[in-house]
């Protein structure tokens, strides 16, 4: 006698807007703008403020995109799946490919930051002890469940919440108490003494950094009630989120310490400032929000990595028996969180901090010219509603991106090209020279 089939294991959907909203300003961090606050105002030549609200309506213009093509394509993958549904699946793959560096050099380079963030504060520890910690801490975070990991995300934006509000709390006493002028609050958007296009379109390149993870988002639409809906508004509310609460905490920096008096450390620019309002209290709470602002994200960008090594495998564009594998309790592709967690362990003992950050831009940025240029070809090209905002808006983010990835270092460029060149000779052989299609697109039914 023949048994039932049993049905075949499916992401589970169980995330609100409201969580998915969460877990966008977690995965950006409610605190990005604070560790490349040094960095984006020796770019900008101080003007923090204008160039986080520029960086933010260039991410709006991708998030858009993402948003749409989250509606045309509610499923797990993100821009690996929109370039190779729309454009051509080999593209799509390298797309996917390139965006790994992404999500897995983000939460290596955050094991590597925290390990050594916590050698500062307990001195005499040794690095590795910290490094395998955070490591296996991440794969904790991301092998519990997606809702236990959004009960979790809900806990550290209240707690990173309190500690802005105190810090603007004790800027503004610290200002208030010092001599005032016109200029003491407008400097900070404009000082024509050093304001400059160059400088400012070279702070806003930098600024971008601030939004980075935001597309991890994309990647929940399997996860996600009414994500046809949910992922466009959650991506575009993440970005607004973030960019009013950046500019926010930074203009009360800039107030604080003003941009002609020289940091002590640029690197670690915005704890100093949190020094100077709060004394030392503020700058030991400060250093620790930073930690856990950043075991945040790189929480959720294995999250992201995750599935976005699920709906690859699924799609057979890389081995499915493991990268297309979920927990048939948990139902999350526990491998390839496992997998990542072991690149974090191995890359912090490996890598520098400096150069895992120069090669984060380089698979980001080629997913976001991907998508938006999907959207353009989905929505104008092809679609039958030719509206000018389909054709003006993902125009505007294709520009935008291909000028910021050319923009990337050159050893970020290297780096990254090795990569694209090990995935296309992988993708060469499974394909037997690309005479075969690379991708075999299964998509789950509705629920």
């Amino acid at each position: 006698m023949s048994t039932p089939s049993q049905p075949p294991v499916r992401l589970n959907r169980s995330l609100g807007l409201f969580q998915l909203l969460i877990m966008g300003v977690i995965m950006v961090q409610p605190t990005a703008p604070m560790p490349p606050f040094g960095a984006i105002s020796a770019g900008a030549n101080g003007h923090v403020v204008t160039t986080v609200l520029i960086a933010m309506f260039a991410m709006l213009l991708t998030a858009l995109s993402y948003g749409r093509m989250a509606r045309a394509y509610p499923s797990a993958g993100s821009a690996y799946t929109y370039v190779a549904r729309e454009i051509h699946p080999a593209l799509g793959y390298l797309t996917g490919w390139s965006m790994l560096l992404d999500y897995v050099v983000n939460p290596l380079i955050c094991t590597i930051w925290c390990a050594k963030a916590l050698m500062g504060l307990f001195v005499g520890t040794p690095y590795w002890f910290w490094a395998v910690a955070f490591g296996v801490l991440f794969t904790i975070l991301n092998l519990r469940g997606i809702q236990a990991t959004a009960r979790t995300n809900e806990f550290l934006t209240v707690a990173m919440g309190v500690v802005i509000l105190w810090m603007l709390g004790a800027t503004a006493r610290y200002v208030m108490a010092g001599p005032l002028s016109a200029s003491t609050f407008t400097l900070p958007f404009y000082d024509p003494q050093r304001f400059t296009l160059a400088s400012i379109s070279n702070g806003a390149s930098i600024a971008v950094l601030t939004y980075i993870g935001f597309d991890g988002i994309s990647t929940l639409s399997e996860e996600v009630h009414d994500p046809r809906r949910n992922i466009l508004r959650a991506m575009v509310g993440t970005c607004l989120i973030i960019g009013v609460l950046s500019a926010v905490e930074v203009y009360a920096g800039q107030v604080a310490w003003p941009a002609s008096q020289p940091y002590p450390d640029s690197a670690t620019a915005y704890i100093h400032i949190a020094g100077r309002v709060g004394g030392p209290i503020l700058f030991q709470v400060m250093s620790w929000t930073l930690v856990v602002a950043t075991i945040g994200s790189a929480s959720g960008a294995m999250l992201a990595g995750a599935r976005l090594l699920y709906g690859m495998g699924r799609d057979n564009a890389i081995p499915k028996a493991f990268f297309g594998y979920l927990h048939p309790v948990r139902r999350i592709p526990s491998r390839n969180v496992l997998l990542i967690g072991c690149l974090c362990l191995l890359g912090a003992f490996a890598m520098s901090y400096q150069t895992g950050a120069e090669l984060l831009n380089f698979g980001a940025l080629i997913g976001f010219t991907g998508v938006n240029a999907s959207s353009l070809l989905h929505y104008y090209v092809r679609g039958r509603d030719r509206h000018w905002s389909h054709l003006v808006l993902p125009a505007l983010g294709v520009v935008v991106c291909l000028y910021l990835w050319l923009s990337l270092s050159m050893l970020a460029k290297m780096a990254g090209v090795a990569w694209l060149v090990f995935g296309v000779g992988y993708g060469a052989w499974k394909t037997g020279g690309f005479r075969k299609d690379i991708i075999s697109f299964e998509v789950p039914e509705e629920d």
